[in-house]
This record gives structure tokens, C-alpha cells and sequence, in this order.
């Protein structure tokens, strides 16, 4: 019988919450070499908020336990989740702004003149705000510009996260969700009521089926994607190390059409890149374009 057949059997408001100091590094080691996070040291409250709420499901009756078990690679189904679990972060529509007004009133003009088709990767996009957001501000720009509105305009969107995934590809967004960087404007004009009594809405149609999801762990064949015009991988890449930030950094640079462009997060830029990248300092923020 598997760990999952028996969820259910612990209690786990009874199972010892503490991490022994060789679970802690030998997690931290399973954790980096899977998918890239760097925990560090002192993050122990980080695992116990993420996978106290595993135990009971896992039959485990301490997170050492349940440390072990994922680390032994037994049950793919608990690795997956646990995985799931520990990169699930928290996001918001239009995050930083300005990314979204740079993408609008410089890059869609200038790709447009120079393509019939254009196509934007939104790397770790966790429940989907960020990739629904750069569709947004396709479609209002298409009113603006004839070129972007006969134009074909692919927007792909990653994560490792299964649950973020499956919210995402749904587009229903709780009331907190909803109030986190929307305007009223677009709110009435992208948005329907999904259920009035738990204030939920859903991303319109139209939004939706510009955005394709996929799995993808950044460690991994990013190469299966193909060619992209834009990337977006904002706010992700603090959580793995220089050398792994690094070999992500040059497969975009692999990825990206000459003269095409990366957005990082605004802590995220790092020297080792600049014969790939010529960085340009926009009032605010920094955006990279591929050199070639």
C-alpha cells in the first residue's frame, strides 16, 4: 500500500513539528538539486508552514519523517508535492508597473513594425497573474495599433507548480486576488463575476485563450519552448544560487531573438552577462536586450 493509499491515519496536530539539523541540510541539498530553490540557513519555519499540513495526508507522524521519505524518492506523487509546496509564491496583477507600461508604449510598437508575429514567455508564473496581465496590455494596445492587432501574439507561461498551474489555467481569482493591482477600469472590462457570494471572478475569454500553460522546471530543457521576442521572469531567480541564476540567465539569452528583450526583477540583475545583454535604464527600472 502507498503513502498516499494510507492518508488520513495521522493526526498531525500530534506529530512533532521540529527538523533535526541533518534533515534540514539533507532537504536543503534535495531541494536546490530538484529545482533550483536555495533555502540557506534559518528557514526551518519556511518547511513547517509549507508541509506541516502533508503529514496527516502522508502518514508521517514527524516532518524528519516526511523529509525522509520525500528525499528516499519512494513516492513520486509526494515528491511532486512537496515541491509543489515549497515554490508556490505569492503574486499580483501589474506587479511593479512599470514592466507592463515599457512592454506597452516601447516594446509592442517596436516589435511590430518588425514581425507579423511576436511571441512572450512568462517564466514561473505561478497562478497567473503576470501572464493574463501582459494580455491585458496586448489587447488594449492592439486599439491603439493597427500592426499589433493583425499581428499573431503567443503568450506561453511556465511554473514547476501543479496547483498554480491549475488555478491559473482556470482564471477564477478570489476577492484578496482581485484587489491586489487591479484598476476598477480593468476590472469591469476583463473580469465576470464567477460567484457573487464568495466574490470570485474570472479572467474573460478572450484574456485566456492568448495564454498556453506549461510545466517546466528552469533547470531543466528550456530549449522545448522554442524562440521568444520577450521574457518575463521576474522575482524568481532570488531563490536559486549565482551559478544556477547564471545558466538561466544565458539559456534566455539562447532562447531570445536577436534584439529581443528580458525582464528581471528589480534585485535580480547580476554582472556575467553582459556580452549577451546590453542593459538599458529606463525611468524606472532596468530592462536587458539581446545583443546580435
Amino acid at each position: 500500500m502507498s503513502d498516499q493509499q494510507t492518508a488520513g491515519s495521522t493526526d498531525s496536530s500530534a506529530a512533532d513539528w521540529s527538523i533535526s539539523p541533518d534533515a534540514y541540510r539533507a532537504f536543503c541539498s534535495f531541494l536546490q538539486e530538484r529545482c533550483g530553490i536555495v533555502l540557506g540557513t534559518g528557514k526551518e519555519y519556511l518547511i513547517r508552514s509549507r508541509l506541516v499540513p502533508l503529514l496527516s495526508r502522508y502518514d508521517a507522524v514527524s516532518l524528519d519523517q516526511l523529509l525522509d521519505k520525500v528525499i528516499r524518492g519512494d513516492n513520486l506523487s509526494l515528491e511532486r508535492t512537496v515541491i509543489d509546496a515549497m515554490t508556490t509564491n505569492e503574486t499580483f496583477w501589474f506587479r511593479d508597473v512599470y514592466p507592463y507600461e515599457i512592454l506597452g508604449s516601447r516594446i509592442l510598437p517596436e516589435l511590430v513594425r518588425e514581425r507579423r508575429r511576436i511571441r512572450i514567455w512568462s517564466a514561473a508564473c505561478s497562478s497567473g497573474q503576470e501572464p493574463y496581465s501582459i494580455a491585458m496590455v496586448i489587447q488594449e494596445q492592439a486599439e491603439r495599433l493597427p500592426d499589433l492587432k493583425s499581428a499573431a501574439v503567443d503568450i506561453v507561461a511556465s511554473d514547476i507548480s501543479d496547483s498554480m498551474l491549475e488555478m491559473a489555467q482556470k482564471g477564477v481569482y478570489d476577492s484578496l486576488s482581485m484587489s491586489r493591482g487591479l484598476d476598477p477600469e480593468r476590472r469591469r472590462r476583463f473580469f465576470q463575476v464567477h460567484d457573487e457570494t464568495a466574490g470570485s471572478c474570472q479572467i474573460s475569454e478572450s484574456i485566456r485563450s492568448m495564454v498556453s500553460f506549461k510545466r517546466l522546471n528552469l533547470l531543466g530543457n528550456l530549449a522545448v519552448l522554442g524562440s521568444f521576442d520577450i521574457i518575463f521572469c521576474r522575482n524568481v531567480l532570488i531563490y536559486f544560487s549565482r551559478e544556477e541564476k547564471l545558466r538561466i540567465i544565458i539559456n534566455f539569452a539562447r532562447m531570445l531573438r536577436p534584439g529581443g528583450y528580458l525582464f528581471l526583477g528589480s534585485s535580480e540583475f547580476m554582472s556575467g552577462i553582459e556580452e549577451y545583454f546590453e542593459m538599458i535604464r529606463m525611468n524606472p527600472g532596468i530592462i536587458f536586450k539581446r545583443l546580435g
